[in-house]
């Protein structure tokens, strides 16, 4: 038997222990007072991890608290979980539906390096785009898809370091329906690629057709990664970086070391905690063909400590210093490129074509700066939300707001500057410990400390 036999064979293998060892999923409101324990056992695969914590983060769960273990061929991991206002889950709904994304495994990730551009799909048109951010660009890009009869259906737009990523769902204006006239995606990826560009030659702008299905927030971190969005870049000028109320932007603290007896390197990261803050570190991980072994997630209060042991896809722990650096600034960029930076507007009204062009170009027109977008549609009501500040990065004038309400409408345009995360009851206290300790312990201490039984003794 010849080598491609051989791993034509392993791989079915493996398609075979998958399919024989369904993943099993347990909900737990019993014994935790203050959270809902989601536990997953399952056979193990390169990306199940992100896939578990992608379920949750669609539900905007909180993760409290996590442990993961998966050495061998098996998957076994505990979320600690509250919704959006840090109560326990009792909605029979959604527990239905966690324990039915989780034991299939039906979370479709979208492949890594995945070209940038034009996607249709069934009922709409996605469009990504990555360049240099400047002032205006987001009104630029509106008013391109405007003038082609291009209805924005939804979008999110995140930008970090200088650069801008961009995610735009459309319908053909005509037909309400994805764009199939493949004169008018060549013309719209044509003009939206010279916007993108603009007069910067500090980095490429991207656009180009690609097909296959795509996770927003997922697609975003992947763009922004293939975008070098980590590289610290050595040209003047470019938009601030604002400091946020409560130094939610302060620099977050990631190291790592290795722990060449078990053939891992420790991954530690200490910050600031946030929603989705889970999900954007194991994204970069996987983006960067890393697999978690075991790992320890604890939020206790405003922050967080997250420790994972990693090693790379060919089984190699990180060596080389430069490896060290990079996984560290690219780890770093996946913690601060979701920042939401400067005044919160919630723009709430009917939809109507060119809405968007209209709203950005007030607001570029005043002096003001899109750092961040979500743009969405239900039926013929649009809720948007734009993070705004000045063009050099500074908190827009209270002045400036006002006078750009007035023209879009007060009733509209709302100013919600008080976006903070919402208090969540307070959190049982907890013994912080490390990775390190379940190598110490026997099998039931981790079992207990899995909360996969409630007693050891």
């Amino acid at each position: 038997m010849d080598w491609s036999s051989s791993l034509d064979v392993y791989d079915e293998y493996e398609k075979l222990i998958i399919r024989m060892n369904t993943p099993r999923v347990v909900i737990d409101n019993a014994v935790c007072e203050n959270a809902t324990l989601v536990k997953v056992d399952s056979a193990n695969k390169h990306g199940i991890l992100l896939e578990a914590v992608q379920v949750l983060t669609e539900l905007n769960l909180n993760i409290n608290k996590a442990y993961v273990s998966s050495d061998g061929r098996w998957f076994m991991d505990v979320f600690h979980v509250t919704d959006e206002n840090g109560r326990k889950l009792t909605d029979e709904g959604v527990i239905g539906y966690i324990e039915k994304r989780l034991a299939t495994n039906p979370c479709v990730l979208p492949l890594f390096g995945k070209p940038v551009g034009l996607d249709a799909v069934a009922e709409h048109t996605a469009i990504e785009l990555t360049g240099t951010d400047r002032p205006g660009l987001l009104s630029e890009i509106f008013a391109v898809l405007g003038d082609l009869k291009c209805n924005v259906v939804e979008a999110e737009v995140w930008t970090h370091n200088r650069r801008v990523a961009c995610l735009v769902y459309v319908t053909d204006e005509d037909t309400g329906a994805a764009i199939e006239d493949q004169q008018k995606i060549c013309k719209t990826e044509e003009l939206l690629l010279n916007v993108m560009r603009g007069n910067s030659n500090i980095r490429e702008a991207k656009t180009v057709v690609s097909m296959g299905f795509t996770h927003t927030e997922r697609r975003l971190h992947q763009l922004m990664f293939a975008d070098r969005d980590y590289d610290k870049l050595d040209e003047t000028g470019g938009r601030a970086s604002l400091p946020l109320k409560g130094n939610d932007n302060a620099k977050p603290l990631v190291t790592v070391d290795n722990c060449l007896d078990r053939g891992y390197s420790v991954v530690t990261v200490q910050c600031k905690d946030r929603p989705k803050l889970l999900f954007d570190i194991v994204c970069s991980l996987t983006d960067m063909e890393y697999v978690v072994f075991h790992a320890t997630i604890d939020s206790q209060g405003p922050q967080t400590f997250q420790e994972y042991y990693i090693r790379h896809t060919d089984g190699r722990p990180v060596y080389s210093e430069a490896e060290k650096q990079r996984l560290i600034q690219c780890l770093e960029a996946a913690i601060r490129r979701r920042a939401s930076e400067g005044m919160r507007l919630e723009l709430c009204t009917n939809d109507r074509v060119g809405l968007l062009s209209e709203v950005t170009r007030i607001f570029r027109e005043n002096g003001m700066s899109v750092t961040k977008a979500e743009v969405s549609t239900r039926g013929d009501k649009v809720a948007d939300v734009f993070y705004v500040t000045d063009t050099a990065g500074n908190p827009v004038d209270a002045k400036t707001v006002e006078a750009v309400r007035q023209e879009i409408g007060l009733s509209i345009l709302q100013v919600k500057d008080d976006y903070m995360h919402p208090k969540s009851p307070p959190r049982e206290p907890a013994i912080r410990f490390s990775i390190g300790d379940l190598f110490k312990s026997k099998s039931e201490r981790i079992l207990y400390s899995l909360g996969l039984i409630k007693s050891y003794s």
